[in-house]
């Protein structure tokens, strides 16, 4: 007797049917481009263009099928594929990730650690480390997912349930962090330049919203792990495939000793990275000695990737996996081989994100759409509600954070401000949106990473089977955001130091 299916399963079940009933990811996106050199043609019949809010600049929609278009697509293609910037974070990231895999030291360092946890610690351990991974930036998308799913397989539990809590902190709890993050200091600036419309004298730092983000980690972490053990898990059953990891079932001599060597060489370079952080005049600190903004951030992903090299060279060494400079140039190739599926994905989706960009039609489409909402004239909760769904709508035009940011706020934080609202209010609520909804749009480059990592584990893993893994995550994130900030508005909570939900009259 089949078990009965809960009406929540069932609807995500019909969102997996009709995903996975659409074209293979490739030829998707292929089509994608397609439409969107037809749209922008139809848009330049009528010469629309866009004011940019932040800049004033006239920007046009451009023809895709005009000699100047057909000229960009041509001449673009190879750039667009090799510049697509989470092609060498990933590729990059899996070298040395990879390595530290084929080796056998993940496999190792799982079973005799994590899995002598208890098992629903485990769940919220993996959302939570997650969300904290996003000091490293991207690179937590790309490091935390498949070892969430190893983890889960090593439990006896479904790999897409460990991947889906690991990408749902990394991804969709992008915003929250316990620390102050790159992040911060970037939508400040911005922040404080739209502020500056109206008043020169206000200044978003890049704390302003730092309680609001820490309360944010723990909430997110309980639903995190409740929608994976609650909704997530039982949907997807009992797993039964064979995954790749299965080659790594027999503990191999000297482990135990590989596994304190690595622990050492981890440590000592750690050790020398801080060392050279805290030397006077750093070359990894800001000119003013910090490091938000930094080199040491903006170089964090090779300083991850030398990390795994080190650990994992000093694993398979003593246990006898290296033996000479050519054993690692060969698990590394392998585990680039693993990744064959994404690079070919990564053709195709470059190319649309690069039409979609090159024609203003995401610009034109969010400028219009903030315009209609402020013609609105909803005040008080309408208007907060209505801003986050209207920027969580903006994901599915632009899924750059920093970009749509800038092109939101000219418009919103002068007319928060003239409601009396806090700039750093207003951005709070942007993040929320910003961060939950990106999972779910096909605009999002990482999606395709994800799905990559789902099909070591289901080969008929599909767009569908991502939607309907990651939609529980967004949705549910989104509304407990939604929820927060209301809380912080009613109780006029501080969202960081100092500072509120209103302007201090």
């Amino acid at each position: 007797m089949s078990e009965k299916r809960t009406m929540t399963q069932k609807i995500l079940d019909f969102i997996e049917r009709v995903g996975n009933k659409l074209p293979d990811p490739f030829a998707l996106f292929v089509g994608l481009a397609v439409l969107m050199i037809l749209v922008s043609y139809i848009f330049s019949l009528f010469d629309a263009s866009v004011n940019h809010p932040g800049t004033g600049e006239e920007l046009p929609i451009r023809n895709l099928l005009s000699g100047e278009g057909l000229q960009f697509i041509i001449t673009s293609m190879l750039e667009n594929f090799t510049g697509f910037a989470p092609l060498g974070l990933v590729l990059a990231m899996m070298l040395g990730i990879g390595l530290a895999e084929k080796v056998g030291l993940l496999d190792y360092a799982i079973r005799k650690t994590i899995l002598k946890s208890p098992p629903f610690l485990v769940t919220y351990t993996v959302v939570f480390v997650g969300i904290l991974g996003n000091l490293a930036s991207d690179a937590a998308v790309v490091l935390i997912p498949p070892l969430g799913a190893l983890v889960f397989y090593k439990l006896g539990r479904h790999p897409l349930a460990g991947l889906a809590a690991g990408f749902a902190g990394a991804g969709a709890g992008f915003t929250a962090n316990l620390f102050v993050a790159g992040t911060d200091a970037l939508l400040a600036g911005i922040s404080t330049e739209a502020a500056a419309i109206l008043d020169e004298s206000i200044t978003v730092t890049p704390v302003d919203n730092w309680y609001f983000n820490i309360v944010s980690v723990f909430v997110l972490t309980v639903v995190g792990g409740l929608i994976t053990t609650r909704i997530v898990e039982p949907r997807l059953g009992k797993y039964t495939g064979d995954a790749v990891e299965d080659e790594n079932t027999e503990e191999l001599p000297n482990a135990k000793k590989g596994f304190f060597a690595a622990l050492i060489a981890g440590l000592l370079y750690w050790a020398l990275v801080l060392g050279v952080i805290l030397i006077p005049n750093s070359p990894l600190r800001n000119e003013e000695g910090g490091i938000s903004p930094s080199p040491f951030l903006d170089g964090i992903v090779p300083i991850i990737l030398i990390f795994f090299i080190v650990i994992g060279m000093a694993f398979g060494i003593t246990v006898g996996k290296i033996r000479a400079s050519k054993d690692v140039t060969y698990y590394m190739t392998e585990s680039i081989k693993d990744m064959a599926g994404y690079i070919v994905l990564v053709f195709a989706i470059a190319q649309f994100i690069a039409y979609f960009t090159w024609s203003n039609l995401g610009t034109w489409l969010a400028v219009n759409g903030a315009e209609f909402l402020e013609s609105v004239e909803f005040t008080g909760v309408g208007l907060i509600i209505g801003y986050v769904i209207f920027t969580g709508l903006m994901n599915f035009l632009i899924t750059s954070g920093s970009a749509k940011w800038a092109i939101e706020a000219p418009i919103f934080v002068p007319l928060f401000m003239q409601l009396g609202y806090n700039p750093a209010f207003t951005q709070a609520a942007y993040r929320i949106a910003d961060s939950s909804i990106n999972i779910i749009t096909p605009l999002f480059p990482y999606m395709v990473i994800i799905l990559a990592f789902m099909q070591r584990y289901d080969k008929n893993a599909s767009i569908g089977s991502y939607m309907a893994l990651m939609i529980p995550y967004s949705l549910i994130f989104l509304v407990v955001w939604i929820i927060m900030l209301l809380i912080f508005f009613f109780t006029g909570l501080p969202l960081g130091p100092g500072v509120g939900v209103y302007l201090e009259k």
